[in-house]
Formats: structure tokens, C-alpha cells, sequence
């Protein structure tokens, strides 16, 4: 009866309780050690809620202990010197003060695991020993190691010897929909510690994510009023669209102005004595590190135009000259033009406006606040902290999701999709590319999902989607644009997934921050080739899509006037823009890794995961002051983890759920003896394949090898028929097991695991075994799992084995491909013809390196080249033909790009040298490459000056990358110019202090 209650209480009530719920129900909480069923007596759901919400059992509470509810009061400007500003109270905003959020922090469990100090980490090469600095943390970037030296100059506080260490703050702020349907929105503020290791910080479940406030929006009430000034004052529409936005920042900064409050100021400059989780009593000085936003939100913390003039919250460069990216003038340009406050031409501007009557965006106004894209708003991170030599501008850091992702790459993808359909049959083409792209194989645990079934329409994508779609782009591309542009076309593609996997990685060295360099200066060269030389040679028009929405659009803004022929003109015409901030902010990739570590540990996706538990709540709300009982729903569940008394995160490393009896390199299940397999009848139902025709002596032949431990020339090696008759095999039977998998060590030293399944993740990935390579890898595709018991009979006494292989069908380089990071091509491979003897074969599973990503060569078709037509053992999926070759997808994931580099720590030494030798055998040049590499900058400088006329008009026009940002569906979710602290980054041999980390092997 007991699975009969429990089955009837997860078929009745709420429709919410999967599968997996239950069973984390029955094993956690049922099945727990301590569960005591006596304790349930005279249980109450809500008392237990409102224990939760006040532990100390004093009275009730509205907020959560440590939330503060507050309203804003804004002052509207009303245009007139005699009538004073109109104020206006916005009500609910709910906020946890910063210094309790820092005091909690340290008391918590999590703080056990706390860096306190920041070192350098160094790489000792085994191959030459050299040493390399290596940005990856927080921690171990300039940034700190800077306010860390500053703090121990700064004066120490009268009678006080405690040491003195930094919490370093990490804010994220993004506006979500809390609900599918319907307007609910939340604005939620969200803080981390960069003393924490970002792997813990980017875990959702981790807790480490501190929900420090919900910002409030510009409500109804005050439309209303603006609707009163205009008919009272003489307002223009104009005028009203900018004392909008204007009160839009001033909202902001009200309540920044608020948690940037004079406790914090003071804790600021003084610091907080705190008891650290070591038992010792420190000074700690909170430090703000960085703060994560989509542009719309960066404009309003750096108190600039959206979209102004100077759009960048960086510089003070020009939107007219974001397309010289990669020169050397811009980078010269930048580092001369970086942003600094005018807080007298602002406060002058803002007295314009209260006190004489001038309009937000009057000419009196604009004059005064100058260049720049200034707005009459105090800066109040400048105001607050300022004085304290806070760089307000710096901490602006990149968004790799909203800025790549959704912005440079996906208007990329959206012109390509535009010069489809200005081709000749272009919605034929356009239908091909979604063949292709339903026909790219998925790859690992959602590494690479299967794509939709028409993604150029862009339905419903999130970020993800748009990685995968740069990460597979090549080989669906090819072939559908002319000869000539179709080679820019697949150059760029290249050139930018290169780009993408250099920029993410989660650890860099020296070394690889330079090839980043490098590649974002040929990707800028092959943007602005794509620009001038394949876009002008066809006519593009909106996609359909963006027609639509424009229309739509056009609807909306015209059904007060009843104009109902407004929006319904044909289709604009459409330019590909590189000016726009998006592309702008490419360039300072390299520096902000410089000074904050990696942009893992700074992306707004950590942000946008931590939505997932606000959008949980929501439906366990009454929709009735949503803030605050959201706030409330926040804290209890901080609560229980602080009552378990441990939380997800406690080491550097998260545990990976790795399979049960994991060995160290592989696992496959060899206890399990469910499916046996008897030779002689397997290969009588095989009769005449060609994929089987020498199974039994190629399996004999690896046995001996394995089992005689001889050397690795001897693995092609064909014994005697004696020696076969050697060996024995229980019963003539094989087991097959359905999976294995394969655990490595990353390239920055992390544990994972493949998963290879001859149906499913067929393809993998071993060591090249010729003397010489110009590939450090061979590829073959698993087609069977086995694992058997074995005699050897030979002299001596029989000792039983058992023995692990794979049946593989083996891939050959083709030698007319020129491939690799010179020539800008992916390595293409072809399974090899069945009529060569090595075409099928045995592998010691402890050979494979990880599981590989092939993508067929669409342009090549299917064919039998390599194997008769019909089913075949070979073709496990039921095909009659293979596909005539294959690219090897080398951006598939970041430790799959680094293994075609030498620059991976975490790799064996061995792969290292050989990746670095076949890397060196590449001519160091790219003449042979489609891409011109060598065009020097001023020759590009005389083309930009030639075409700058011909794009005066794409100034005013809403380019590519200018789209509105798009939410991570809930379902869905992954300037080379340094400052004076840059030159000091090498590590002399001399230079051996304390603070370093060396890691060697």
C-alpha cells in the first residue's frame, strides 16, 4: 500500500511532481538515515514556513531579517522657473543592505573556501620549463593583486594590527520575465564574492548567489503624470520620450544611492573586522570588481545615451570609427580616450534643468555636458565612491553572452541568411541550410542538441543556440554562395568560431591570450573583407521575420491615428554594420582578462541561471507584492542550506557524477553479462559483410598484443595461425555492453567524461601513430562494445584474462585538404575503403582520448566509395550509403579546441609535444590559405578611408548589431593596450615571491 499512496499523491493535486521528484522525494526524505516519522506528529506546514522566516521566534516579520523595504522619491523636472520640480514616490523597494550581506557571507559555510589572498599562478611547461603567468580566478587577476597593494599602502587604522584582505564584490543585474505568459517582471540584483572559486560561483545550485535587491520600474501612475505636463507645459513628444528616459535613470541611481548607503562608504575606506572562518579576526575592505549588464543596463550605471554618439561605457571613441576594430589605431585611440567623469559639466547640466527650466535634451543642456554621449544624471557610483579612487567605468566589464552570442555572431548568421535569399533561388537555398543543419548529429549530454527544424527562421533561440549554431556553421555553409565568396564566407565562419573558443576559455596563459590577439586581428581584417568585398555584390532585404516585427511595430504606433496602411510597404533594404558597440567591445576581451581573470567568471549567464530559482517561485506567490515574496522564498531556502550545514559547493572542484566503478582512463560495465554474443552465430547472421569478413583473426591478433604486452610496432602486426590457436575464448562468447565511458583531465585541470555509444556517440579520437604526423590524431567509429573472458595457452600456467575491446571502422585524413588553424579549414576525414586490411579493427579502450564530433561534408553527398551499398554490421543505423567524408568539428567544446593547440596544462605532456610538433610542420604563413594574412594595416586604413563615404548612411540605421537583447529561455540554460599594471605581469627567474603558485607535473 505504501507505493499505492504514493503514487496516487503524485497522480492528484498539483500537476507539477515528475518523475524525478518523486524519486528525489522517496530517497532523500523517505529513505534518509535520520528520517524519524514520529516527528511529523502535529506537523504544520505554515508554522514550519514562519520558523523558516523568523527563527528567532520574536513576533512576525513582513521581510525576511535582513530586508529592507523603502520608497523612492524622484524630482520631475517641469520646465518652469517659478513652479518648483514635481515629486513623485515610487513605492516597494525591497533591498538588503550591503555590509549585512558581507557580515552573513563570512559567517556562512561557503566562507570556509574563501581566498583571501591573492597570488599569481604560474605554469612550469614540463616540455622546456619555462614559466607562464595564467589568468583563470578572481583572485589571481591584476585587478586584485592591485587593490591588494594599495590596500597594504593605505594608512592603517589608529590601534588597529589586523590583517587587512578584500571581499571582492561581483554584482549581476538583468530584468526577466517571471512567468511564460502574461507581463510579470522582476528586476532582481544579484552579488557574488570573487573570493570564491567562479566554479562554485557559476553552479545555480550552489548558493552562492546573494539576491541583494529587486530595482522597481517606472510605474503607470507616472505616465500619468507626464501626460499632465504635457497638457500643463509646454512639452513636446520629444521632450516627453527624454524626461522619460531621464527619469529612468534617475530611478537607478536613487536606489544605488541607497545600497551604496553611508555604512558601506564607511566600510569602504575603513573596513569591517570580521571573524574569517579560520578563527582569525581580520579588517576586511569590500571592493567592487565588476559589474555584469546587457548594454541597456550598462548605459544607465555609466550614465551615457543608449546607442549615443560614444555608445561605448568604456571610451569615448566615436560609433563612426567602431569598424577600424583590430588596427592599430584603434587600439592607440582607445587607451588615450578612456572614459573620465565630468561631475562639474553634469551637475552644471542638471541645474540647467531644475532650476532655470531647460528640457532634458534642450541645446543649452547638450552644449554643456559636450562630447562624450553624457546625460544630465549624476554618475553615483563616481558620486559615492569616487572620492575613494573607484573607477566607476572600469568595472563595466564585457558580456560574452549578450555581446557575442546575441550580438556580433548572430547579426553575422542573420546577413549570411539575407545573402541566401538575395541568391538566385534563394529560398531554396535557405531551405537546404536547414536541411543541413537537422542532419548535423548531436553530440555528448546537450554539448550539441539537435537543431530545429527550420533555424534560419531563429525561433525561440537562446544563446546556446546560437553558440551551436557558430560551432557547426562550416560545414553547412559550404557550397551555397559562389566559388569566389563563398571562401570569404567559410574563412570568416572559421576565423570566428576560432575567435569564440579562444575567448571563453576558462584558463589562459600568456600564451593563448596572444593567439587571441592575433585571431581577433584577423577575424577584424575578414569582417571588414566580408563588408566591403561580399555584401556589396548582392542587393539584401529584410528577412521575413524582420519584416513582420516591423510591421507589427508600425501597427501599434499608428492605431491611434488609423492609419491603416501604415507599415505594409515592401521589404527594406538591409546593410551589413559593423558599427555598433557589439563589435566595438570585441577588442577588449584580452584586457578585461587581464584584469578580472576569465570571462567565465564575469558572464551575465551566471546572472541569467540564477532567474531559474525567481521564476520557481513566482508560481508559489499570491502575484500580490511580488518582491517581497519572492525575497521571502530566497531566504528560506537560504536558511536550509545553512541548516544542512554544507552546501553544494565546498571545493574548488564540483563533484562530477561520474559512473559507478569509474576507472582511472574508462569504464564499461563488465560485471554485466546480459547480453551475450556467440561468435559463430553472429557471424553466420553476418554472412558476406565485408565489415566482418576477418573479425575472428583480427580479434586473436589484438588478444596476443594485448596479452604478450608488446611494443606498439607490433599492433598491426599478423601472428601465425599457431599463435592464434593460442588463444582462448570462454565459450566463444563476447559480452556487449551498450556504453562506455571515457574520463580525462581538461585543459584546465578539471575532471570529466565522454560518453561513446556505437548508436548514438559513435565517433572518437586516438593518438596518431605515425613517426612523423601532420596530425596529431587518428578517428574511427566505434561500431561494438565487448568485454570477454580468455586463455592463453601457452607455456607456463593458464591464467584466465579479461579483456575490454572496441570494433572500430577506421577514418583517414584526406591529403588534398589543407586544414588547420593557417589555412583557416576544419581536418576533413573519410572512412577507409573497405578493400585495404586496417579498414576495420580492434582497440584497446584505454587508447581513446575522448569522443569526437564529425559533421558530414554536405557538399560531398553519400556515396559507397568506402563501402558497398546495403545494410551492413558498419551501418548501424540502418543506411545503405555513408556520407563520402566527414570535418572533424574542433570547436565543439573548450578542451576539444585546446587538444588541436598546444597550450593545454591539463593534458598529458606527450599530447603536448605532439600537438606542438604537427602545429610547427604547419607553414607558418597562410599563402596557401583563402584568407589574405599578411594585408598590412595600412592598407586596410586606405580601403576603411575609401568606403567610410559609401556607409555615411548606415550611421542613423539600426544595424545588425544593434537588436534588442533576448532572454535566456527557462528551459535553455552555457585591447591588447595594457595599463602600467600589465608590464609588470612576467615573471623574471628572480622573481620567485610567496603569493606564487606554481603548477608542473
Amino acid at each position: 500500500m505504501t507505493t499505492y499512496h504514493l503514487m496516487t499523491w503524485m497522480n492528484s493535486g498539483s500537476h507539477q511532481k515528475s518523475e524525478t521528484e518523486v524519486m528525489r522525494l522517496v530517497k532523500d526524505v523517505i529513505q534518509a538515515e535520520d528520517f524519524n516519522l514520529e516527528d511529523l506528529d502535529g506537523f504544520l506546514v505554515r508554522k514550519s514556513l514562519r520558523m523558516l522566516d523568523n527563527p528567532s521566534g520574536k513576533g512576525t516579520v513582513k521581510f525576511p531579517d535582513d530586508w529592507l523595504e523603502t520608497d523612492v522619491t524622484l524630482e520631475i523636472p517641469t520646465r518652469s522657473k517659478e513652479d518648483s520640480s514635481t515629486l513623485f514616490r515610487i513605492p516597494g523597494f525591497h533591498y538588503r543592505p550591503l555590509v549585512a550581506v558581507i557580515h552573513s557571507a563570512f559567517a556562512d559555510i561557503q566562507a570556509n573556501t574563501f581566498h583571501l589572498f591573492p597570488f599569481r599562478r604560474i605554469w612550469k611547461d614540463p616540455l622546456d620549463n619555462h614559466q607562464e603567468r595564467m589568468f583563470n580566478e578572481l583572485y589571481t587577476s591584476n585587478s586584485w593583486l592591485e587593490a591588494q597593494d594599495n590596500l597594504q599602502r593605505q594608512p592603517r587604522e589608529p590601534g588597529c594590527s589586523l590583517e587587512r584582505v578584500i571581499a571582492g564584490l561581483m554584482f549581476f543585474s538583468d530584468a526577466t520575465h517571471l512567468a511564460t505568459f502574461g507581463t510579470a517582471k522582476a528586476w532582481p540584483l544579484y552579488l557574488y564574492f570573487g573570493n570564491l572559486t567562479k566554479y562554485a560561483r557559476s553552479a545555480p545550485t550552489s548558493g552562492a548567489c546573494h539576491l541583494v535587491g529587486f530595482l522597481p520600474s517606472i510605474g503607470k501612475l507616472l505616465l500619468v503624470l507626464f501626460f499632465s505636463l504635457m497638457s500643463n507645459f509646454s512639452f513636446r513628444i520629444t521632450g516627453m520620450a527624454a524626461l522619460h528616459a531621464h527619469c529612468r535613470r534617475d530611478l537607478f541611481r536613487a536606489c544605488w544611492r541607497h545600497l551604496l548607503d553611508a555604512e558601506f562608504v564607511h566600510a569602504y575606506h575603513h573596513g569591517i573586522v570580521l571573524r574569517c572562518p579560520d578563527g582569525v579576526f581580520r579588517r576586511v575592505f569590500p571592493r567592487i570588481f565588476t559589474y555584469s549588464a546587457d548594454y541597456p543596463e550598462k548605459v544607465l550605471i555609466a550614465t551615457i545615451k543608449d546607442m549615443g554618439t560614444c555608445p561605448c561605457p568604456r571610451c569615448l571613441l566615436p560609433k563612426s570609427s567602431f569598424d577600424l576594430l583590430g588596427l592599430c589605431r584603434d587600439m592607440q585611440d582607445r587607451f588615450a580616450s578612456l572614459r573620465a567623469y565630468c561631475m562639474e559639466s553634469v551637475t552644471k547640466a542638471c541645474g540647467f534643468i531644475y532650476s532655470e527650466g531647460n528640457t532634458v535634451n534642450g541645446s543649452r543642456v547638450q552644449a554643456t555636458l559636450g562630447e562624450g554621449s553624457w546625460v544630465p544624471t549624476v554618475n553615483v557610483f563616481v558620486e559615492k565612491l569616487g572620492p575613494l579612487g573607484f573607477d566607476a567605468f572600469r568595472m563595466l566589464v564585457v558580456d560574452f553572452m549578450h555581446e557575442c552570442k546575441l550580438g556580433t555572431w548572430k547579426a553575422v548568421f542573420i546577413h549570411l541568411i539575407r545573402l541566401l535569399y538575395a541568391l538566385p533561388g534563394g529560398e531554396r537555398l535557405v531551405a537546404t541550410l536547414d536541411s543541413r543543419f537537422r542532419d548535423v548529429p548531436s553530440y555528448g549530454h546537450g554539448v550539441i542538441r539537435k537543431f530545429a527544424d527550420n533555424t534560419s527562421k531563429m525561433k525561440r533561440l537562446a544563446a546556446r543556440d546560437f553558440e551551436d549554431i557558430l560551432q557547426c556553421a562550416m560545414p553547412v555553409f559550404e557550397g551555397l554562395f559562389p566559388e569566389d565568396h563563398d571562401a570569404i564566407i567559410q574563412t570568416l565562419i572559421y576565423r570566428f568560431a576560432q575567435w569564440h573558443a579562444l575567448a571563453k576559455l576558462r584558463l589562459h596563459s600568456e600564451s593563448t591570450l596572444t593567439v587571441l590577439d592575433e585571431t581577433f586581428k584577423r577575424l577584424s581584417r575578414q569582417l571588414r573583407k566580408f563588408r566591403d568585398v561580399t555584401c556589396p555584390a548582392f542587393t539584401t532585404v529584410e528577412l521575413p521575420k524582420e519584416r513582420a516585427a516591423r510591421e507589427r511595430k508600425a501597427a501599434r504606433e499608428s492605431s491611434g491615428a488609423g492609419n491603416a496602411e501604415a507599415g505594409t510597404s515592401g521589404r527594406k533594404s538591409k546593410k551589413f554594420n559593423m558599427n555598433t558597440y557589439k563589435f566595438h567591445a570585441m577588442r577588449d576581451y584580452i584586457h578585461s582578462i587581464r584584469l578580472f581573470g576569465t570571462v567565465d567568471s564575469f558572464t551575465s549567464q551566471i546572472g541569467e541561471l540564477a532567474h531559474r530559482a525567481l521564476k520557481a517561485f513566482y508560481p508559489l506567490t499570491n502575484k500580490l507584492d511580488t518582491p517581497a515574496q519572492l525575497a521571502k522564498h530566497e531566504h528560506r531556502r537560504q536558511v536550509l542550506w545553512r541548516v544542512a550545514g554544507h552546501n553544494s559547493c565546498t571545493t574548488d572542484q564540483p563533484l562530477v557524477d561520474f559512473p559507478a566503478g569509474l576507472k582511472d582512463h574508462h569504464y564499461i560495465p563488465t560485471i554485466s553479462h546480459n547480453n551475450p554474443l556467440d561468435l559463430h552465430s553472429f557471424l553466420r547472421d553476418h554472412d558476406n559483410d565485408p565489415a566482418l569478413t576477418v573479425f575472428i583473426p583480427k580479434l586473436k591478433d589484438h588478444i596476443l598484443y594485448r596479452l604478450r604486452n608488446l611494443h606498439v610496432g607490433y599492433c598491426d602486426y599478423t601472428f601465425t595461425d599457431a599463435e592464434r590457436h593460442s588463444v582462448i575464448i570462454s565459450n566463444n562468447r563476447l559480452y556487449t555492453v551498450q556504453t562506455m565511458q571515457v574520463c580525462y583531465t581538461t585543459y584546465d585541470l578539471r575532471r570529466e567524461y565522454d560518453t561513446i555509444s556505437p548508436r548514438t556517440y559513435a565517433d572518437i579520437m586516438v593518438v596518431s601513430g605515425e613517426t612523423s604526423p601532420r596530425h596529431p590524431y587518428w578517428y574511427a567509429c566505434v561500431l561494438g562494445i565487448y568485454h570477454m573472458d580468455v586463455w592463453l595457452n601457452i607455456e607456463g600456467p593458464i591464467k584466465k584474462h579479461q579483456i575490454e575491446v572496441l570494433y572500430v571502422r577506421w577514418m583517414a585524413l584526406l591529403t588534398d585538404h589543407q586544414s588547420g588553424m593557417s589555412y583557416a579549414r576544419l581536418p576533413k576525414v573519410a572512412f577507409v575503403e573497405d578493400c585495404d586490411r586496417d579498414a576495420f579493427g580492434f582497440l584497446d579502450p584505454g587508447q581513446v582520448i575522448r569522443s569526437a564530433h564529425l559533421i558530414p561534408t554536405f557538399v560531398s553527398h553519400c556515396g559507397t566509395t568506402s563501402l558497398r551499398h546495403g545494410e551492413s554490421f558498419a551501418r548501424q543505423s540502418g543506411e545503405l550509403d555513408d556520407w563520402e567524408a566527414y570535418y572533424v568539428n574542433i570547436f565543439i567544446d573548450r578542451d576539444m579546441f585546446i587538444r588541436y593547440m598546444h597550450y593545454g596544462i591539463g593534458h598529458p605532456p606527450v599530447l603536448h609535444e605532439l600537438t606542438r610538433d604537427c602545429a610547427n610542420a604547419d607553414p607558418t604563413d597562410s599563402r596557401g590559405s583563402e584568407e589574405n594574412e599578411n594585408d598590412s594595416d595600412g592598407e586596410w586604413e586606405s580601403d576603411i578611408r575609401r568606403c567610410h563615404s559609401v556607409r555615411e548612411d548606415e550611421e542613423g540605421e539600426e544595424g545588425d548589431g544593434a537588436e534588442e537583447d533576448e532572454e535566456l529561455e527557462s528551459g535553455d540554460e552555457d585591447s591588447s593596450v595594457e595599463n602600467d599594471l600589465d608590464g609588470n605581469m612576467e615573471v623574471s627567474e628572480d622573481e620567485k615571491e610567496e603569493d606564487d603558485y606554481i603548477i608542473s607535473f
